[in-house]
């Protein structure tokens, strides 16, 4: 079965003094966007860039959610930040993913090994082949 997921934006005015909204089709918000909190950072206002944060995040941690129980040794917890750089003119210029996780009756070593294998397995991570992807992983 092929699920197709859809956001939309409205957008009014020029790019640095404009603004529009992002909304989601599952109806779970509206979100603000623009150029100053895209190029400045915002506390208040999404960006692009946040959003693909919060997709490779919640990606890669069911990717190593799936991969530690495939290994016998299904996590308790997973906590998953990942951070997204941009740079005027340039553009998206990575993904760093960190991962603190409980993970009963497994080693670092091996653990470092699983989440490297998710972080290259993840369909968000293939999706973002084009940027620097790195990963901190650790137990807790």
């Amino acid at each position: 079965m092929t699920v197709t997921s859809e956001a939309s934006t409205s957008w009014q005015g020029s790019l640095f003094e404009g603004s529009g909204t992002v909304s989601f089709s599952t109806g779970v918000g509206t979100f603000p966007v623009n150029w100053k909190a895209r190029s400045e950072g915002s506390d208040t206002t999404t960006t692009p860039e946040e959003l693909i944060a919060a997709a490779h995040s919640s990606c890669f941690s069911m990717a190593l959610s799936n991969a530690l129980a495939e290994n016998g040794t299904p996590p308790e917890k997973i906590d998953t930040t990942a951070s997204v750089t941009f740079k005027p003119g340039t553009g998206i210029t990575g993904s760093h993913l960190n991962v603190n996780a409980v993970v009963p009756g497994i080693d670092a070593e091996r653990f470092q090994q699983i989440a490297e294998e998710a972080k290259a397995g993840c369909p968000v991570s293939q999706a973002l082949a084009g940027i620097e992807i790195s990963l901190e992983a650790t137990l807790a």
